[in-house]
């Protein structure tokens, strides 16, 4: 039986015999890790009336797009979330008066993010915070050689 058969009829799926079990290893320890840190750093985000991390990245994205706005669909693909996800944590931004949006009438239902004089520069202000958090639960886990030795490998992940 090969180990893709194997595998997929519920062998040893944990076991160190194979070495594509390392693969198993790498998707579950990222899950888990993720779970572990999401809600302490949400929660600090919260103080400064960020409900979910990832609005942080929107406010960030749509800045740096500058004065053009950001394409939500660019923005879809550079953040990995979906579009149903995006499009809420849009609204609810909007509703926080953070950012606005226009439907550009192209064939296609395009919708280009801006930030609103109240989302200007609000990423630069939730940072200290947003950075904080992070030293606060990473930190104590590793040196910074790791750190930088972890994201590059998490990068190899990434398109």
């Amino acid at each position: 039986m090969t180990a893709s058969k194997e595998h997929s009829s519920g062998g040893d799926n944990f076991g160190d015999a194979d070495p594509v079990v390392s693969y198993n290893r790498v998707w579950f320890n990222i899950m888990r890790t993720q779970r572990k840190f999401f809600p302490r750093i949400a929660k600090a985000l919260k103080t400064c009336g960020i409900n979910d991390p990832i609005w942080y990245e929107i406010l960030l994205e749509v800045d740096r797009a500058g004065p053009q706005g950001q394409p939500m669909a660019a923005l879809e693909k550079k953040l990995f979330v979906a579009q149903y996800a995006l499009s809420r944590h849009v609204g609810r931004l909007e509703k926080e008066g953070l950012l606005r949006r226009e439907y550009v009438a192209d064939g296609r239902r395009k919708q280009i993010l801006f930030l609103t004089a109240k989302g200007e520069g609000l990423h630069g202000q939730i940072w200290p915070i947003y950075w904080k958090a992070i030293q606060e639960e990473i930190g104590p886990h590793m040196t910074t050689d790791e750190a930088y030795t972890l994201s590059r490998l998490l990068i190899k992940l990434l398109p």
